[in-house]
């Protein structure tokens, strides 16, 4: 069976590029379709498949500026012809579902989520940027929907990494999707008995994740915070934040480890779609203080594996940390990294491999009338 793994753009290694690991191991022989590649900051287990780019790879610039070619990457992916295989997979975030298949293949589409800025996000982005772009999304975001709506009838299956995803999907495509959380390497992360002083923030630091909340929040408290990534928001955090706030900007894997496994809890005031982040702190027995919503809904237990808080504000912040300090042994580390076993790399991958071949062997059971519709 010839595979083929339609991925959005590949210049770093996050939650998406991690489903995309665990894809390949799963089908070996697969080769891999994207925008933009980087191969300088991709993992040796993608770069073991064959490549390949559309024209948006030769642009100037790309690498740093493949967000502000997103209009032209519908037309970009009408030049892939993928005709050739018999299962093609799209990773979704970006524009991934416009190329062009044979009628026999079966087309699963893993959705991280419809495209944010162009989707839910929208006025959020819209407010964030200048002038120019400001008047090419009002320009662009029309032809960009109707076009997005439509490759998604192309789909035979839709996977969701998460319910708040699954609600987009049919929202955004009017179409049924199953749930497949995304892989989490447990294994990777372990309980560290010693608890540290400090609360812990990590990640990238832009605004749809609200670092600026947990700064307000822990300015206010004079708690100890330690903020651990990169991002475009963080030299005015910097300016914005108090002394018992210290940023560390990026360290290595075993440095972040050490950091989420003696954390008092991480705290995760954003709006994800699936959040891994919680995952691998709940992974290293840490509790997680989150806002409710998303995809943390799926990941953690309120009173059990963190505590939710409903409004993003610094107050509604603060009186969760509260909550947790007036009760901090109803949280055990052993309990909390029993429940991420159902988030692991083998639960996945055992899930995915089984939809996929349940989706082929219906299709190969239909009369071959029905089968090339």
């Amino acid at each position: 069976m010839k595979v083929a793994i339609v991925h959005y753009w590949l210049v770093n290694m996050r939650g998406g590029e991690k489903v995309l690991e665990a894809l390949c191991e799963l089908y070996p022989q697969a080769d891999i379709y994207t925008h933009v590649y980087d191969p300088k900051n991709i993992s040796d287990a993608i770069k073991k498949h064959q490549i390949n780019t559309t024209f948006i790879q030769h642009l100037p610039r790309a690498i740093q500026w493949y967000q502000n070619y997103l209009p032209l990457m519908p037309i970009a992916l009408r030049f892939l012809s993928l005709k050739k295989y018999d299962l093609v997979i799209s990773s979704e975030s970006g524009p991934a579902k416009g190329v062009r298949l044979n009628n026999k293949a079966m087309y699963v589409c893993y959705c991280h989520s419809p495209m944010r800025y162009v989707w839910d996000l929208f006025d959020e982005y819209f407010r964030s940027v200048g002038f120019f772009k400001k008047l090419m999304m009002l320009l662009l975001m029309k032809p960009l929907r109707i076009w997005d709506r439509w490759t998604s009838k192309r789909v035979n299956q839709f996977i969701a990494n998460s319910t708040t995803v699954q609600k987009r999907i049919l929202n955004c495509y009017q179409r049924d999707s199953v749930v497949i959380h995304p892989p989490v390497d447990i294994d990777h992360f372990q309980i560290q008995h010693s608890e540290g002083d400090y609360y812990l923030l990590f990640g990238q630091l832009i605004q749809y994740k609200r670092p600026d909340l947990a700064i307000e929040a822990f300015n206010q408290s004079g708690r100890k915070l330690v903020v651990i990534g990169q991002g475009g928001m963080l030299e005015v955090l910097r300016k914005q934040a108090k002394p018992n706030i210290q940023f560390l900007g990026r360290l290595d894997d075993d440095q972040i480890r050490g950091y989420l496994a003696s954390c008092k809890a991480i705290i995760f005031p954003g709006l994800e779609d699936f959040g891994i982040v919680p995952v691998e702190a709940m992974a290293c027995g840490r509790p997680v203080i989150a806002y409710g919503k998303g995809g943390v809904l799926d990941t953690v237990v309120n009173g059990k594996t963190g505590i939710y808080f409903e409004t993003q504000t610094a107050q509604a912040l603060n009186e969760a940390i509260e909550r947790f300090e007036k009760s901090p042994n109803q949280f055990n580390p052993q309990a909390i990294r029993e429940w991420t076993q159902r988030f692991s790399k083998e639960q996945f991958q055992n899930q995915f491999f089984e939809m996929v071949h349940s989706l082929l062997k219906s299709k190969l059971n239909k009369p071959k009338s029905e089968r090339e519709l």
